[in-house]
């Protein structure tokens, strides 16, 4: 457990004042960029941190800019003071927690956009969101200047996306996945699984069952093509609305893997609508 109180900044002057105090101090600083709605994957990013750094910065910041005009943000769960005991508990040192104006002020007029691994499945299915990822996580990781940055493996294309953004702009940090949370069943811990209904919960593991039967097909040698049909088809016979995708994928740099057996690590992913709640999950082959 630290040693200093738990606190909260709101502007990036305070977060560079108080990581440059640690700094001073020969700290290391890890950063675990969130968007509130805390569940135990995200306290288990902020475990993985404090296992690589000896301060921690979590921030909660419900950015607008990665969301469309028709998606949830209006309604996206909020809840600042249960998050923040929550990271406290944790071991958690300091919460950073902007208002939209401080991240985006007036006259604000960058994008950053990465090629290449944001243009397939989630950057087809929502094609404004990964600039908007990309400029914000920019953004957090030159206001706080960690030396490590975590970020969850259930978001696998998002972690790409960072890594690639990190790499090309010469961003002086580590960027780490951690391994996806899951409950009991087996569905990837998520804040938006809040908006499942009780029947809805109960049929939405149906996505990481037919991941993991995937895994072990195209792990046998299947045929990439016959494996993806199998996987949606057990998606539309467990109930989800609509399918985005389901896609067996290069762990590297998102390119499409098949039609015949692998040739290289794989990510199978996938992401599907079950009632108004869109779930996204992946696993390494």
């Amino acid at each position: 457990m630290s040693d200093n109180l738990f606190a909260v900044v709101r502007t990036v002057a305070d977060l560079r004042r108080q990581v440059s105090a640690w700094r001073q101090a020969g700290a290391r600083v890890a950063l675990v960029p969130t968007m509130g709605a805390l569940h135990d994957g995200h306290l288990s990013l902020v475990n993985l941190a404090r296992s690589k750094a000896d301060r921690v910065v979590a921030s909660v910041f419900v950015n607008p800019t990665q969301f469309a005009p028709h998606e949830d943000f209006d309604a996206y769960p909020r809840d600042e003071a249960r998050d923040g005991a929550l990271l406290a508990e944790v071991g958690c040192d300091l919460l950073y927690a902007p208002p939209v104006a401080e991240m985006y002020a007036a006259g604000f007029s960058t994008t950053v956009t990465v090629a290449g691994v944001s243009e397939p499945l989630d950057g087809q299915a929502r094609p404004t969101h990964f600039a908007g990822v990309a400029t914000v996580v920019t953004k957090l990781l030159l206001q706080c200047g960690p030396d490590v940055a975590v970020f969850g493996e259930k978001d696998y294309q998002q972690l790409q996306v960072i890594k690639r953004l990190a790499a090309d702009l010469d961003i002086p940090v580590e960027v780490v996945g951690a391994p996806t949370a899951r409950a009991a069943d087996g569905l990837a811990l998520s804040s938006r699984n809040a908006y499942l209904t009780p029947a809805e919960r109960q049929a939405a593991p149906a996505l990481a069952r037919a991941l993991g039967r995937a895994a072990e097909r195209l792990r046998a040698g299947d045929p990439v093509e016959a494996v993806e049909a199998e996987g949606r088809a057990a998606l539309e016979a467990a109930g989800f609305a609509r399918i985005d995708y389901f896609e067996a994928r290069s762990a590297a740099d998102l390119s499409r893997m098949g039609p015949g057996a692998l040739t290289g690590e794989t990510r199978l992913l996938a992401a599907a609508l079950m009632g108004k709640t869109r779930l996204i999950d992946n696993l390494a082959v």
